[in-house]
């Protein structure tokens, strides 16, 4: 009896341990265990657009009256057949210079206004191209010839009948010697004098063959590159296009497929003959008949005509024309094949490669827009990752940010399409690298800089950043941006009713301070944080939907979706709050925010688990985080049996996340006196022992604290012995305490409590000796660490057994031993 009535000291309250002087890792997770938690919830859902269009029907744009159209009619006469190439659009200034005129201006005789210029042109014209040039580079006009020497140029290339025609070799020897027949000397106007006709019948060539024996190296091979073209000019190409003016003027069944092959016959042989771009001089004429083609209105054959006429680089008003072609074509999901086994998406992808914004802004558009229908693919979303899709588009980037000042329109449009086309590339596991190494996340922090006021372009990249910033690589780029903190929570600011754009950018701040400290810290010391957080709590707490307004009427038909919306944004950012919390400068300061403790409270008194459990299972959590900080000037130590009351519905829920979280909340608020009076009152301690049947670990270790609490109390202790909490504790230690010794260690706490004043009297013998014989056998080294299966966690669990089970044990073990009658 004597060990029986003997004092022992009774267990502190159920809180965690932190500033220690040295922490194991057991302590370390043991007071992320018992204390502050980081929620978790899911990745907002983005539907897919039924209807491909450059701007869907939620864009900002939709009323806009002047933005691209994603319909339109393309026909061969919205082309232009010579395709000349475009200007420069560099503008030369005027000259200020203003020359002065030898002769006044007259009105009435213009005659005697201007200079008439030379009648001869090389009085003007000193250099001379081709042949000529080189026959007189080796004397001036003072020495030619004369006309009676037949040693004159011109004449000698184009001798009458009976003329001998001079050889190469003696125009030279004649020119660079000097010697020749003496004669009169002409004026240099006299001899251009024109020659007579040749009448002799000799064939141009022959005129031409001599020429070339004058040409240099360089003129010589281009002379013979152009005869080469015009061989597989006159016997390939010139064929093939007639084939296709004839095919397609037929109407048999296969005349597609059949033009689908010349065209890609035409492809092979103008690359073969590096004929392609602007080489070839004829490629107006094979623009023309590929246009016409276009009538027939066939995807398939469209697609070939838009591949050729790109390698053929179309300029200006057929460059747009034909983007927009690959465009319409591209929005039919069952062309998405087309493009696989095309390479018209390399053609796509050197335009956004090498097209000016200023001059092609609006090809550039619908290039980009045709990538954003295609990446929607999963098949053509590989191949545009293996093709360098992302790499581009960051350069892309920079130049219209750059062309932000000249033409800020049409690069907002282009961004728009670019952001949702990388929007589609991070749903790829293997874009992820290439968005960091390519420093994407800060780029396009910086185009959210440049078009804030874009709710399309901004909406984009909140959906990229919510994607990726659940991935730590893509986390830590993003951290590392400077001010993207303040830039999110601008932007929350400014467009707080676009709930598609609130509700990822919170995700997104959830995400970066659910395991950094640093980022915690960061985001609170933003200017106007909290201001901007709780205004948006305020703004979608939506307190005319309570079960009273809801029961007037039924509701309209947009009003459950956007119930459901505005749901999800105060799930996320509640989720944003309880992390925050973590930190240890950001949780005090929260705890002291009476604003914010009353909208959590709020929220609990508006909501049902039944209809808002996530949302409600995030604010027990987050009332959690904060009620660790029992300071003196927290509002939640003033109210804590309001919270205590509002807690209760979770428990009661079928809801096990609601119960675990509210479970939870009741063990650092039963640390108040008023508060386990409250749980014992209502009985709440009965639900509580039940849970120590739920072979749950997480469930049985909450509960345990709980209940280690409720023992302080003498009154307490009866009631829960008479409850069968003790029975309930020791089989919870049977089952469970080998593969957790942190609950194994609270599990003793909770007896221990329990069994101070002789309590352990409510167990009966044979349970006493159960009891003993488990802890005995657990505080054996080799027998507890046997249960052990992952040789990796055994350091960890030999740790968690040394500090959180042995103590607590070997003190029951000596109170429940049998006194020594010899002692």
């Amino acid at each position: 009896m004597d060990s029986m009535e003997r004092k022992h000291e009774i267990c502190g309250p159920f809180i965690p341990r932190r500033n220690a002087l040295t922490k194991t890792s057991a302590e370390i997770v043991s007071e992320a265990r018992q204390s502050l938690r980081v929620p978790s919830t899911q990745r907002p859902f983005t539907p897919r657009d039924g209807h491909r269009q450059l701007f869907g029907q939620s864009s900002a744009r939709a009323v806009v009256d002047n933005r691209p159209p994603s319909t339109f009619s393309l026909h061969a006469q919205n082309f232009d057949a010579p395709d000349s190439r475009p200007g420069s659009g560099t503008r030369l200034s005027p000259l200020d210079h203003k020359p002065k005129l030898p002769v006044p201006y007259d009105a009435e005789d213009p005659s005697r206004a201007l200079p008439k210029p030379p009648t001869d042109p090389l009085e003007t014209k000193r250099g001379l191209a081709g042949v000529r040039a080189r026959l007189l580079r080796a004397g001036s006009l003072t020495t030619l010839p004369p006309v009676e020497g037949k040693t004159d140029v011109k004449q000698g290339l184009n001798a009458g009948p009976g003329q001998k025609q001079p050889s190469a070799k003696r125009l030279s020897s004649s020119d660079h010697s000097g010697h020749h027949k003496p004669g009169p000397r002409r004026a240099a106007s006299e001899s251009r004098i024109k020659q007579p006709v040749d009448d002799s019948g000799a064939k141009p060539t022959a005129c031409r063959a001599e020429q070339r024996t004058e040409l240099g190296p360089e003129e010589n091979t281009t002379r013979t590159e152009e005869d080469a073209g015009a061989v597989v000019w006159n016997n390939v190409i010139a064929p093939l296009l007639q084939q296709l003016e004839s095919v397609a003027a037929g109407s048999s069944a296969g005349s597609l497929d059949c033009l689908c092959d010349l065209c890609d016959s035409l492809h092979r042989t103008l690359a073969e003959a590096d004929l392609l771009g602007r080489r070839c001089k004829r490629r107006s004429g094979i623009l023309r008949t590929l246009f016409r083609l276009i009538d027939l209105n066939s995807a398939q054959l469209n697609l070939q005509i838009a591949k050729l006429c790109l390698s053929l680089c179309v300029s200006g008003k057929n460059l747009l024309n034909i983007c927009k072609l690959v465009f319409q074509i591209s929005r039919s999901e069952s062309n998405d094949a087309l493009f696989q086994n095309s390479s018209i998406i390399d053609s796509l992808l050197g335009i956004l490669s090498s097209e000016d914004v200023s001059d092609c802004g609006e090809a550039l558009l619908y290039s980009v827009g045709a990538l954003k229908f295609l990446s929607g693919n999963s098949a053509i979303l590989r191949l545009l990752l293996d093709k360098n899709c992302i790499g581009i588009a960051q350069k892309l980037i920079r130049r219209l940010c750059r062309a932000e000042d000249s033409n800020s329109t049409i690069a907002g449009h282009i961004l728009v399409q670019l952001t949702a086309t990388l929007r589609n590339l991070a749903d790829h596991p293997d874009s992820r690298p290439l968005f960091v190494s390519f420093y994407i996340l800060s780029e396009l922090c910086d185009v959210l800089h440049l078009h804030r006021k874009d709710q399309d372009i901004c909406t984009n990249i909140s959906r990229i950043y919510s994607k990726l910033s659940s991935y730590s690589e893509c986390r830590l780029a993003l951290a590392q941006t400077p001010d993207c903190y303040q830039l999110f929570l601008d932007l929350l600011s400014k467009h707080h009713q676009k709930q598609d754009l609130v509700v990822r950018l919170l995700f997104t701040l959830g995400n970066l301070t659910a395991k950094s400290d640093e980022a915690r810290q960061q985001l609170f010391q933003c200017t106007g944080c909290m201001d901007t957080l709780l205004k948006l709590y305020d703004g979608y707490q939506r307190r005319e939907n309570t079960p009273e307004m809801l029961q007037r009427g039924p509701p309209s038909p947009r009003m459950p979706s956007t119930l459901q919306e505005d749901e999800d944004v105060l799930v996320k950012l509640v989720r944003l709050l309880a992390n925050m919390c973590i930190h240890s400068t950001v949780g005090p300061a929260l705890a002291t925010n009476t604003t914010c403790i009353q909208l959590l409270m709020e929220t609990l008194e508006l909501r049902s688990v039944q209809e808002s459990e996530e949302l409600l299972v995030n604010v027990a959590a987050t009332i959690n985080n904060l009620s660790f900080y029992q300071e003196g000037n927290s509002v939640l130590t003033h109210n804590q049996l309001t919270l205590s009351k509002l807690v209760l519905k979770l428990l009661l829920s079928s809801s096990i996340d609601a119960v675990l979280e509210a479970t939870r909340v009741y063990g650092n608020l039963s640390q108040s006196k008023d508060v386990r009076d409250y749980i014992m009152q209502n009985k709440v301690h009965q639900f509580l022992v039940m849970l120590l049947d739920s072979k749950s670990t997480e469930m049985c270790f909450s509960a345990c604290g709980v209940l280690t609490n409720l023992a302080l109390d003498p009154p307490s202790r009866v009631k829960l012995s008479l409850g069968g909490a003790a029975a309930k504790l020791v089989d919870c230690l049977k089952d469970l305490g080998p593969g957790d010794w942190q609950l194994a260690g609270q599990v003793c706490q909770a007896l221990w409590n329990m069994m101070s004043g002789g309590s352990e009297m409510l167990l009966d013998s044979e349970e006493r000796d159960s009891l003993l014989e488990i802890l005995i056998t657990y505080s054996d080294d080799d027998e507890a660490l046997r249960w052990i299966k992952n040789e990796d966690m055994r350091d960890y669990h030999k740790a968690c057994w040394e500090l959180e089970f042995l103590p607590v044990a070997s003190k029951l073990i000596k109170t429940l031993k049998p006194p020594d009658p010899t002692a």
